[in-house]
């Protein structure tokens, strides 16, 4: 009979390589439409450069100046306290039961920031408010990240961090070969790869992560500018908070899942080879 560590472990394995593979297929699978090619083509240039640049700057004013904001939102403190406590059962007991109570800690902190996303979005929608609507959008995409990073016991606050961060934001929306590519580079990051992170190359990851956002949702920040009609695109708000953290929370969880393998293989207690 396998020890309870071991099988516990094996199962983290198969589901956390389960959740990964359906969103793999997911993005393979995903292509834009001929109607929906032909809508963002008849999107005027001066509003497609607009709806870009807004993106660029929300992601750069949420990131530098509301940090802060968004961290009073979050009972950090506590957040931390009952990682910890979660941890140390995990070292201890090296159950399943003790690696579910970690995942479902991260699953709780959606219920609430994907209400306060519907809100906000159908709420500005229906005034045909979009392009201001971004920053407390992303607001609330960054603080339901920051909730993740924590229960997974993650700092965010870090450039590093940041960069992790707005990696899997890209990441999240990407299709095709872009997704495969960028799941790498988020997995390279799990060893330390990069140790380094420079100004330069921290900006041009800001650009591509607003980027990936203004060209999914350009249609819908188009149609969130209509009163009434934006109520449609508000309304996506929420789809796309849950697209954004399910990606986050499977790569915290392997990140959070090497961690507990490296310190177990560091102490003796199992194998990696």
């Amino acid at each position: 009979m396998k020890p309870k560590a071991q099988y516990a472990i094996e199962k983290e394995i198969r589901e956390i390589e389960k959740i990964e593979r359906k969103m793999e297929k997911a993005a393979l699978r995903d292509k834009d439409s001929i109607i929906i090619d032909a809508i963002e083509n008849k999107i005027p240039i001066k509003l497609r450069e607009g709806i870009n640049s807004a993106f660029f700057k929300a992601f750069d004013i949420v990131l530098d100046k509301g940090h802060y904001i968004i961290e009073k939102s979050i009972d950090k403190k506590q957040l931390v306290q009952d990682q910890n406590i979660r941890n140390y059962a995990l070292k201890v007991k090296k159950g399943r039961k003790e690696w579910r109570k970690i995942h479902k800690s991260a699953l709780r902190s959606d219920l609430v920031n994907m209400t306060i996303s519907t809100v906000e979005g159908i709420g500005l929608g229906l005034l045909g408010i979009g392009l201001p609507d971004i920053v407390l959008f992303l607001s609330s995409i960054l603080r339901g990240v920051y909730e993740i990073a924590l229960n997974y016991g993650f700092e965010y606050e870090s450039r590093k961090e940041q960069l992790f961060i707005l990696r899997i934001m890209e990441a999240s929306l990407s299709k095709n070969e872009a997704w495969r590519e960028r799941n790498r580079s988020i997995d390279q990051m799990f060893d330390g790869e990069e140790t380094e992170i420079t100004q330069e190359m921290f900006a041009k990851q800001l650009r591509a992560t607003a980027d990936a956002f203004a060209m999914d949702m350009l249609i819908l920040k188009f149609i969130q500018g209509l009163p009434v009609v934006g109520v449609i695109g508000g309304a996506a708000n929420p789809f796309y908070y849950k697209k954004v953290c399910d990606y986050a929370k499977l790569k915290y969880r392997q990140r959070h899942f090497k961690r507990h393998l490296a310190s177990e293989a560091n102490t003796g207690i199992i194998n990696l080879q």
